[in-house]
C-alpha cells in the first residue's frame, strides 16, 4: 500500500469515527443527556477554577461515560441485527452493555462530588446566592418552571406535545418573559415602554396561535394566564 493509500484510509477511518459519533448523538437520547451534561460540568469547572489536575480528572471522566454509551449503542445494534426476536442471550448482552454505562455514570458522580465538593466553599455559596437572586437567573428559573408546568398539565390530558392542547405553551412563554421584563425594567426610566412593546409581543404571539388553528382561545388564554402567575410567584418571591 502507497503512503498515499494508508492516508486515504487513515482519513476514511477518522470519517467513519466521526459518522458514528453524529449517528449516536442523533438517534440516543441518552448521549445528548451525557453530552449536555459534560457541557454543564466543563462551564462549572471554568466558574470554579478547577486545577489541571482536576480539569483533566473532569475530562477523563467525561470521555469513559460517552465510551461507555458508544459501546452500549454498537453492542445493541450488533444484537438487533443477529436477532429481531426475543432471546435470553440478546437480553443479558443489552443489560450487560447497559450495567457498563450505569457504572461509568456512578463513577462520574462520585468523581464530580470530589472534585466540585471542596470548591463550592462558603464564598462560593455567598457568590451561588447572589446569582439566585439576580433577574437573569430568576427569569431563566421561571421560563423552565412554566416549561415544566405547561408539559406536567399536557400529559394528564393525553397531549405531550407543545404544538397544540391545553394549554398553550408558546403563550405561556411569551406572556411569562413579559412578566419578567415589566419586574427587571421597572425601575429604569423607559421601562413602562420596553414592558408595552413586550406584551404587545406576547399578544401577537397568542393571536397567531389562534389564527393557525393550533390553539383554541381557551387554551390561548390559560397558557397567558399560567405564564404570568408563575413569573409573578417566582419574582414576588426571590426578587
Amino acid at each position: 500500500m502507497t503512503p498515499r493509500h494508508r492516508q486515504a484510509s487513515l482519513l476514511q477511518s477518522f470519517n467513519h469515527a466521526f459518522q458514528g459519533l453524529v449517528h449516536s448523538v442523533r438517534h440516543q437520547r441518552n448521549m445528548r443527556i451525557h453530552l449536555a451534561v459534560a457541557f454543564v460540568v466543563l462551564m462549572a469547572g471554568v466558574f470554579l477554577n478547577l486545577s489541571r489536575l482536576e480539569l483533566v480528572v473532569v475530562i477523563v471522566t467525561i470521555c469513559l461515560v460517552l465510551i461507555a454509551e458508544l459501546l452500549n449503542t454498537a453492542i445493541e445494534a450488533v444484537v438487533d441485527i443477529i436477532t429481531d426476536e426475543f432471546d435470553p442471550r440478546a437480553k443479558i448482552a443489552k443489560d450487560v452493555a447497559a450495567g457498563a454505562v450505569l457504572v461509568a455514570a456512578i463513577n462520574a458522580l462520585v468523581v464530580a462530588y470530589l472534585v466540585f465538593a471542596d470548591k463550592l466553599s462558603e464564598s462560593s455559596l455567598d457568590l451561588i446566592s447572589t446569582v439566585r437572586r439576580s433577574p437573569t437567573h430568576l427569569t431563566f428559573v421561571a421560563l423552565a418552571v412554566v416549561i415544566i408546568a405547561v408539559i406536567s398539565l399536557k400529559a394528564t390530558r393525553g397531549h405531550v406535545t407543545l404544538s397544540g392542547g391545553l394549554p398553550s405553551g408558546h403563550t405561556a412563554l411569551a406572556f411569562a418573559g413579559w412578566t419578567a421584563v415589566t419586574f427587571v425594567t421597572a425601575s429604569m426610566r423607559a421601562g413602562l415602554l420596553v414592558s408595552a412593546v413586550s406584551f404587545v409581543t406576547a399578544v401577537l404571539v397568542a393571536q397567531s396561535r389562534v389564527e393557525t388553528g393550533i390553539h383554541s382561545v381557551l387554551e390561548v388564554l390559560l397558557g397567558a394566564i399560567l405564564g404570568i402567575v408563575v413569573t409573578l410567584l417566582i419574582f414576588q418571591l426571590w426578587y
